[in-house]
This record gives structure tokens, C-alpha cells and sequence, in this order.
């Protein structure tokens, strides 16, 4: 064995919090259990995203590294001023609420030397998303996936194993909200990235989510502007197609009329407009892709 596969493979834990006094000290030690003995060295960063109760003062008495930030900025925001911080080339992310076992953590790592990013999926009877989230989750998953050319079993799911080149590549596209995950997820897959899904159980969160039902929209605009900026046509070549669609179904009840409508002609001239627009978008994208 040469020194280089000796030494240990290293893993920064990003954690961001925000009101989660009642549960970070026992996510951090749960953290410590899965990790002590796995072969692994780590650091946890607990970011404080502008909490108004002890987060801060409960995770650093767990010995964890603490990193504040004065009011609430976000979940992206959050997980970035970690990534920012921490000392090693794999990064780790997962929640503060419960929601992700600790004891999931090590199967991810026991992924990591075949993979760019891997992920905790949520899938099957572990799921634990409420049963009101599940259709919008459903079809987003089932549109992103489309986009993608690819099954994505889990869209936005907190937990996950990322190379930090690959994270550092995609930053400008980063936001600062709940759509980190699903726009790292979209990045990756729509760059090649070799992405692996891990089966995981999903717990209930403990505490008061900050998801709302408008986030839904949120995150359909999201999947659609990351598609068209990685692979426009994707987009562009099926709106053009249906509208020269209903182009040629208009003029074959104009020709049994024997009038051809001005409809008609404006729903080829807009599918040729369209598909235009994908090609320079689709262009534009190579360019602004090209070499990163």
C-alpha cells in the first residue's frame, strides 16, 4: 500500500440551521457515531443561518465548527458560506431537523471513489414526504428527469456527497434558497457528472417546516431556466412543435372550409420563431459552457 492510499480520505459535513436549538446537538452527535471508526477524517460546519434561539450556542458545545450568519439569508446561502469554509475536497450536506439518519452517511461515503455525487433518495415505502407534497414532487421529478434524458429518483434531496470541483464549477448558478439541491442536481446531470442514487429512509422533520405550497412554482420556473441553459432545445423544439401542430391541424379544417385563416399561418410563424430562438439559445449555452 503507497502512502497515498494509506492516508485517509477527508469529508467536510455542512449543516445549516435555522431555529433548530431543540435538535442540532443530537444531529451532530449522531453525525460523530457514523463517522468515528468509518476510516473517513471529517469536520462538521454548522452554518446559523440568523437563528433567534441557542442554535449557535448548542452546536458549539457539541465541538462542532460553528460559522454565523447575521439574519437569514437562506438555505443556499447557508450551504455555501460552509462549502466556502471547509478545509476538504468532498462535501457533505444534510439537515438539521431529523429528517436524514446519520446511519445513512456511510453508505453514501462507501459510494464516493465511483462517483462525482451521491445521493440519499428518498424512493419506496422509506419515504416519509408528506402525502401532500407527493403530486408536485411527483411531476417535477417526472419533468426534470424528461429535461435531463434521464430517471432522477430524487430531485432536491438534503442529503448528498458532492465533489467540491464539481460544486465550484456550478457556483454562479447556485441560489441562495431551497433549490441549491435540485439546481446541483440538474447541473450534474446535464454535465455527465457520474451521479449515483443510494436508497435512504426519510423521517418525519422534528420541528416546523419552512416549505410552502407556493415553493411548488418556485421550483418548476427553477427546473425550467437550469434546462434551458444547459440544453435549450429541450425546451424550444417541443413548444415549436406544438404549435406547428396546431398549425396544421388549423389549416386542414381551413382547406374542408375552403379558407385559410390567418391562425394558421401565425402558429407556423410562431414555431419558426421558436425553434430560432432555440438555436441561438441552444449556441449561446456551448459558448457559455464551453471550458468550465
Amino acid at each position: 500500500m503507497t502512502p497515498e492510499e494509506a492516508r485517509p480520505r477527508s469529508v467536510s459535513i455542512v449543516v445549516p440551521a435555522f431555529n433548530e436549538a431543540a435538535h442540532i446537538a443530537a444531529e451532530i452527535n449522531g453525525l460523530r457515531g457514523a463517522l468515528d471508526g468509518s476510516g473517513w477524517e471529517y469536520e462538521i460546519l454548522v452554518v446559523d443561518d440568523g437563528s433567534t434561539d441557542e442554535t449557535a450556542e448548542q452546536a458549539q458545545q457539541t465541538g462542532a465548527i460553528v460559522l454565523r450568519q447575521e439574519r437569514n439569508r437562506g438555505y443556499g446561502a447557508a450551504l455555501k458560506r460552509g462549502i466556502r469554509a471547509a478545509r476538504y475536497d468532498w462535501i457533505l450536506i444534510t439537515d438539521a431537523d431529523g429528517t436524514y439518519p446519520p446511519s445513512a452517511v456511510p453508505c453514501l461515503l462507501a459510494r464516493a471513489d465511483a462517483n462525482d455525487m451521491v445521493v440519499g433518495a428518498r424512493t419506496g415505502d422509506r419515504d416519509g414526504t408528506p402525502l401532500v407534497r407527493r403530486p408536485a414532487k411527483w411531476f417535477l421529478g417526472r419533468l426534470a428527469g424528461y429535461l435531463c434524458g434521464r430517471r432522477i429518483p430524487d430531485l432536491n434531496s438534503g442529503l448528498r456527497l458532492m465533489r467540491r470541483e464539481l460544486v465550484e464549477r456550478f457556483w454562479f448558478l447556485l441560489p441562495p434558497g431551497f433549490s441549491f439541491t435540485t439546481t446541483i442536481t440538474l447541473a450534474a446531470l446535464n454535465n455527465d457528472y457520474e451521479t449515483e442514487y443510494v436508497e435512504i429512509e426519510y423521517r418525519r422533520r422534528l420541528g416546523r417546516s419552512s416549505i410552502r405550497p407556493w415553493h411548488a412554482f418556485d421550483f418548476l420556473l427553477l427546473i425550467v431556466r437550469t434546462i434551458v441553459f444547459f440544453n435549450p432545445l429541450k425546451v424550444f423544439l417541443p413548444l415549436g412543435g406544438v404549435l406547428a401542430v396546431a398549425g396544421l391541424v388549423k389549416l386542414a379544417i381551413d382547406i374542408g372550409r375552403d379558407n385559410l385563416s390567418e391562425s394558421a399561418v401565425l402558429a407556423f410563424i410562431a414555431a419558426l420563431v421558436i425553434w430560432a430562438l432555440g438555436l441561438l439559445a441552444d449556441q449561446n449555452s456551448r459558448i457559455a459552457t464551453r471550458g468550465r
